[in-house]
């Protein structure tokens, strides 16, 4: 494989996330709420793409499924975008810092950032919840099970970007050093 190969595959792996969020919200394929590929893009974009796609890249993902799945409540939806961009940020410091563990701590610390942020600004910004800290509260206890489903869904999203890139990867150093043997 072509180092030029190497180099589009990251890219390749986030049109594929996006694809499989729009396909997942038109129920083409069934995923549970919340069970989505955009934080682990966003994670896998600050590790792995150049440091001027690391945000803009999650943040076209936003906007390309967004456009097709709809558009929501500006606060929400810029809480949303700049959660996102949060997480790639995350990802451009954890790229010098990249193993096992930094990756599944990210991608723990990228759900639990996307909750508090996102559930915040729907206390805030709609009127589904009282504007006390129980309504508050409420807003987060009732997101519990979307949560859930964000934790699950970025941790196996993390597993199959970041491991299917290491594996081509492996194979590709592996392939090449066995060249240099021959």
């Amino acid at each position: 494989m072509k180092k030029k190969t190497i180099e589009i595959l990251p890219y390749f792996l986030v049109i594929l996330a996006v694809g499989l969020r729009i396909l997942a919200f038109y129920k083409i394929i069934n995923l549970p709420p919340n069970f989505a590929p955009i934080g682990a893009v966003a994670l896998f974009s600050g590790v792995y793409l150049s440091r001027k796609y690391a945000i803009l890249i999650p943040l076209a993902v936003l906007a390309i499924s967004d456009y097709f799945i709809g558009f929501y409540n500006i606060g929400v939806l810029l809480t949303v975008w700049g959660s996102f961009a949060l997480i790639g940020l995350f990802g451009l410091y954890l790229r010098k810092r990249k193993n096992i563990a930094t990756i599944i701590t990210g991608t723990l610390a990228s759900s639990i950032l996307f909750f508090l942020t996102t559930n915040f600004a729907v206390w805030a910004a709609s009127g589904w919840y009282a504007k006390t800290w129980s309504g508050l509260g409420q807003s987060y206890f009732m997101a519990l099970p979307f949560f859930r489903n964000t934790l699950l869904g970025d941790l196996f999203f993390v597993f199959v970007l970041f491991g299917s890139y290491e594996l081509v990867l492996y194979l590709v150093r592996n392939k090449a050093y066995k060249r240099k043997l021959a």
